[in-house]
């Protein structure tokens, strides 16, 4: 009996294996379009849609008047918007899960009461989650947040709900602020993110209001060679 499975579908699970088994490392230049559509004998509008499919999905990258090209895979966040990471994840074809560390009440010190715009020794709530995209570590959340403005917070099951997706369905975000530093990490860090102390890491310390109000304060570490941060801006006027 014939395969029913579509023929670009074909192409593009070879070249999904050529690229998982290291065969096509990074910025490995894939056969052209022409060839495929001759090694599968189907034509190049087909080759063509496997090759598109791959590039919305973030596995290729073409580059005009060179050819198509493996990309480098790393977990990405915009540095402009606040995304959901589970969806990050997911839209990538990965399975998104995480740990929860902590989920607690406690008093604002001096550095979160002066992120997070309260009085020292006021009550907030804590949640540190290590989030994983197929298992592997790859953001550290640690996160502050005003009671006055998520006061069910700390009743979520955040195996199936991010804080991300609680914060951005109590309090639409209308302002962020991101501070981004490479540093290492102490052991409990690094044991969490399953690295080595000596692992490079980017930390990004986002904080996001909701009009008026500072809702959050957040510390996100992400092992430097697992993760990648992405801005883009437009000057057209």
């Amino acid at each position: 009996m014939a395969s029913k499975t579509p023929r670009y579908r074909v192409i593009e699970e070879h070249l999904l294996e050529r690229i998982s088994s290291g065969a096509y490392p990074v910025h490995h230049q894939i056969p052209p379009e022409e060839q495929l559509a001759r090694d599968f004998g189907v034509s190049r509008m087909t080759a063509n849609k496997a090759i598109r499919d791959l590039v919305q999905k973030g596995y290729l990258i073409r580059q005009a008047g060179l050819g198509t090209f493996v990309t480098d895979r790393k977990a990405e966040s915009s540095l402009h918007e606040v995304l959901n990471i589970a969806t990050e994840v997911i839209s990538r074809g990965h399975a998104y899960s995480n740990d929860v560390i902590r989920c607690e009440a406690i008093e604002a010190d001096d550095e979160v009461a002066l992120r997070l715009g309260v009085r020292l020794g006021t009550e907030v709530f804590h949640t540190i989650l290590v989030h994983r995209e197929s298992g592997v570590p790859i953001q550290l959340e640690d996160r502050f947040v005003n009671p006055r403005w998520v006061p069910d917070y700390l009743q979520t099951d955040f195996s199936q709900k991010t804080p991300n997706e609680v914060l951005v369905a109590n309090c639409p975000i209308s302002d962020v602020e991101h501070v981004v530093e490479a540093l290492l990490v102490d052991s409990q860090t690094a044991q969490w993110l399953d690295i080595d102390t000596a692992a490079p890491c980017l930390s990004m310390v986002r904080r996001t209001w909701s009009d008026e109000h500072l809702v959050s304060y957040a510390r996100l570490i992400h092992p430097g060679d697992r993760y990648k941060l992405r801005s883009r801006s437009s000057r057209r006027g």
